[in-house]
Parts: C-alpha cells; sequence; structure tokens
C-alpha cells in the first residue's frame, strides 16, 4: 500500500489492490464484511485521510499531495487473523505531519518493548502514552490495541495510555502471558485527544479536525520480550 498510496490514487483503488494481493496469497480480507452493531464493513481496507483517525471507508476520493493515509489492513490465514496499519505520506508532506508520524510509529515500538510475560497491558499505554505527550501530541481514548489470533478482537485491551479511575471500568490491567498474540496500535492526534464518529457509522474524526497518525503491528510475547508478526 505504501508503494501504490500518491496524489491522484484513489482509496477505491488501493482497496482493491491490496484485496487482489491477499486473494492472491490465498488469504481472507478480515475486515470485508466484519459486523459492528448490526452494521457490515464494505471494504478490505480501512483507508483514513489527515483528520480521520481510523476505520474510514474506500471511495473515489483521489489523494492529494500534502495529505496523510492511515491504512490498517486485516487478513486471516490458516485460521489465524494478522492486523496491521501504518501511516503513508502523499507526496511532500508539513513538517508537523513528518513528526506526527515519527512520533507515533516511535510510540510503537516503545510499547511493542514492554510487552514481555509478565507485563500488565498499563505497562504497554505508559509507554506509549509518556513519548507522545512528550513531544506535545495526544492519545485518543476511545479506542484501543487488543488480543488477535483465532479473532481478529479478542481481550486483552490494550489501551495506549495509563487509564484514568473512571476509564479502569472499560480497561483492565491485564498481565500479558507469553504465547498471547496482541494488536498494539496507537492512534496519536497532533491537537485534542477527541474523536467523534461520522454519520457513515464507522469513521473515526478528531474532533477539532487536526491531523492523526496510526501505526499498528501484531506481535507475540515470549519471555524475554515481543516478537512483531506484521513486519
Amino acid at each position: 500500500m505504501k508503494s501504490y498510496a500518491a496524489p491522484g490514487v484513489t482509496t477505491n483503488e488501493l482497496d482493491r489492490i491490496a484485496e487482489d494481493f491477499i486473494l492472491s496469497r490465498n488469504g481472507v480480507p478480515a475486515f470485508k464484511g466484519y459486523v459492528v452493531d448490526g452494521r457490515s464493513f464494505p471494504a478490505s481496507i480501512c483507508a483514513s485521510i489527515d483528520e480521520e483517525v481510523v476505520h474510514g471507508i474506500p471511495c473515489d476520493r483521489k489523494l492529494v499531495e500534502g495529505e496523510i493515509l492511515s491504512v490498517d489492513i486485516g487478513v486471516v490465514k490458516n485460521g489465524f487473523y494478522g492486523d496491521g496499519a501504518s501511516t503513508v505520506a502523499i507526496g511532500k508532506i508539513s513538517e508537523e505531519k513528518e513528526k506526527l508520524m515519527r512520533v507515533t510509529e516511535e510510540s510503537l515500538m516503545e510499547g511493542i518493548m514492554t510487552a514481555a510475560d509478565g507485563a500488565m497491558t498499563y505497562d504497554v499505554g505508559k509507554a506509549v502514552q509518556t513519548h507522545v505527550e512528550k513531544h506535545g501530541f495526544s492519545v485518543v481514548r476511545d479506542l484501543c490495541g487488543h488480543g488477535v489470533g483465532k479473532q481478529l478482537h479478542m481481550e486483552p485491551s490494550i489501551p495506549n495510555f495509563v487509564p484514568t479511575l473512571r476509564e479502569k471500568q472499560f480497561y483492565k490491567n491485564s498481565v500479558l502471558r507469553e504465547g498471547m498474540t496482541i494488536a498494539i496500535e496507537p492512534m496519536v492526534n497532533a491537537g485534542t485527544w477527541k474523536v467523534y464518529q461520522k454519520k457513515d457509522g464507522w469513521t473515526i474524526v478528531t474532533a477539532d479536525h487536526s491531523p492523526s497518525a496510526h501505526f499498528e503491528h501484531t506481535v507475540l510475547v515470549t519471555k524475554t520480550g515481543a516478537v512483531v508478526l506484521t513486519k
């Protein structure tokens, strides 16, 4: 997707390219037809532009130089799910967007480095949040990472921050154990952490319409640390 994302290309074209590639490797697009609250996702990738955080639906909108595009892809292969995301620069972008992308990807790696047997999910969140906020950005708090394996979304939830007392009812501090596979996925905004959902029922957008970046890896927890499965 990184090699095809360029000015003038539509996100529908990217979706078709991704789906063809997945099917040609005997995989199945995990997102297409995925149902949440009675709504079925219509595409094989999530394509989220600039202020769109996640779950953007591919369409005939052409990418424009200066935008950033977050591509999230899930694949079922041999009965197991993989889930990964990356944010791509469309042509030349602003210094702020470059920094946002860099810090978000760095925060993902900070989180991954904590994910060893015996660590807690809040340890992952603390590592991500600390790095993001040190650089003046904010972590989305309404969405999080998750367990992944025989299903696309499994326990435990993997927050990208340390939950407040009120938030702890939604995000338990779970222990990570050897053999678990989890998706760590920082969603980082240039402005406020607050977001809202568009009328399409899927796309999440920053409340102040500041740009957002998203990076994700599926990782295997081992006694000595995490092994990245979606490199």
